[in-house]
């Protein structure tokens, strides 16, 4: 009887093996999906921060002009991350592009791994 329990402790090398492969197929399947997952969030993240861009500005816009002492004046379109709480996170560029008071253009920005996404920006004086 105690050399039937001996034998019987641990996994046998098949049982090794069919988890091993199993493992394998789960990661071959998991692999290309978190791939396409973290260029998703890139993606979302820069459309985030353009929206909250915009956002910024609409509030900028709203405050100077109830007093022109409130604010950021926004003569480009890299003027309106200083409205932004905060300041534009680091890794993301603005185009360049000027805005004449008053007048709503569109800019654009830049992430991580090329990912881009537009924003409007209306010029305040």
């Amino acid at each position: 009887m105690n050399s039937l329990l001996r034998s019987r402790k641990g996994f046998t090398l098949i049982e090794l093996v069919i988890v091993i492969a199993i493992i394998g197929i789960l990661a071959a399947i998991a692999i290309p999906k978190f791939i396409n997952i973290s260029s998703t969030a890139q993606s979302n993240a820069t459309i985030a921060i353009a929206g909250a861009l915009s956002a910024a500005n609409a509030s900028n816009y709203a405050a100077r002009q109830l007093s022109s002492t409130l604010g950021v004046a926004v003569a480009n379109c890299t003027d309106v991350a200083s409205a932004l709480q905060g300041g534009l996170p680091s890794g993301y560029t603005i185009t360049a592009a000027s805005v004449t008071a008053g007048a709503t253009v569109t800019c654009t920005l830049t992430g991580p791994s090329s990912t881009t996404a537009t924003f409007s920006a209306t010029g305040v004086a």
